[in-house]
């Protein structure tokens, strides 16, 4: 949920109910976030993972569509210079962080898929560095080398061979596939009609990410309609749309609006750990030794990494 924040408040002096209220934002949004990676695995591929997808995004899509409007009407977002870019991003923040997410959550657990998506940074930063656009410190490249050792250590689970052998990594690397694709789409939206608000832009990109998962969706309510349309199915299309969809990316943007982008980066640490503590308390998947290894490992790296 990367976003170019306003920096206006940035540095700013807060107060102790400033701080107690962020503290608050930052929980409820780093636990909607998680909340799609329980869902994932909670579902464990009962509801086909294109449909899901394609709901959520047109749940979101809708939902913050007035916001795209009015962009749209005041010049801020001209649709037809901005096609493409739009599409490029759908497809690579929605539709890879979508169907593929879902698919992946039948073999790995929501922890995985928290703590790899947790590498974003660090693959924006290697990306940013190869186009010339960010020079990398030493500190940086210490934090890369940190957070990709976890990385690799929770993919593995210590094992390299287990990297071939086992339908659980096959699952993580998915994710590491759908995390590229965050990281690509990181660098993209912040260059789309900049000048118009978060949300506006989400719009458009969700509405690029369910036009995108429409084919292989319209695969799935051909070919097992029963399991696309039923009430469990709805039910997650919902909950989908609205919590990890809807409130989280809302509450981001108000954190983003009311505290700065340097504080509202935290949620980058908050969001595994809530994770964690959803999928024990929902799913009975404790964290493992291992995780919060990798887990310390990814997190610190990612600190040292957002060093100058």
């Amino acid at each position: 949920m990367d976003a170019e924040l306003p920096k206006a408040q940035v540095g700013r002096p807060a107060t102790g109910w400033e701080d107690a209220v962020a503290l608050t934002g930052f929980i409820l949004v780093a636990v909607g976030q998680a909340s799609n990676q329980v869902l994932a695995r909670g579902l464990a591929g009962s509801v086909p993972p294109f449909s899901l997808a394609f709901f959520r995004w047109s749940i979101i899509a809708i939902g913050l569509a007035p916001f795209a409007i009015a962009a749209v009407r005041d010049g801020k977002i001209p649709l037809a210079q901005n096609f493409w870019p739009i599409l490029a991003a759908g497809f690579l923040g929605m539709f890879l962080c979508g169907g593929p997410v879902y698919i992946a959550g039948v073999t790995t657990t929501a922890i995985h898929i928290a703590l790899i998506f947790a590498l974003s940074p660090i693959m924006v930063l290697l990306i940013s560095a190869a186009l010339g656009i960010e020079h990398i410190g030493p500190l940086q490249w210490l934090g890369t080398a940190l957070a990709l050792a976890g990385a690799l250590l929770i993919v593995s689970g210590g094992h390299l061979e287990s990297l071939t052998q086992s339908s659980a990594a096959w699952g993580d690397l998915l994710v590491v596939c759908a995390m590229l694709g965050w990281s690509g789409y990181t660098l993209v939206q912040s260059r789309v009609a900049a000048r118009a608000s978060l949300l506006a832009r989400v719009s458009l990109f969700s509405a690029a990410g369910a036009l995108c998962s429409l084919p292989p969706a319209l695969q799935e309510m051909w070919a097992t309609p029963a399991a696309v349309f039923n009430a469990r199915a709805l039910e997650a299309y919902v909950f989908a749309g609205f919590v990890p969809g809807l409130i989280a990316y809302a509450g981001f943007a108000w954190l983003g609006a009311r505290f700065g982008s340097v504080r509202t980066s935290l949620v980058l640490y908050v969001a595994p750990i809530a994770s964690a503590l959803l999928s024990w308390i929902i799913l009975g998947e404790p964290p493992k030794l291992i995780h919060l290894v990798g887990g310390l490992l990814i997190l610190g790296g990612v600190w040292a990494s957002l060093r100058k």
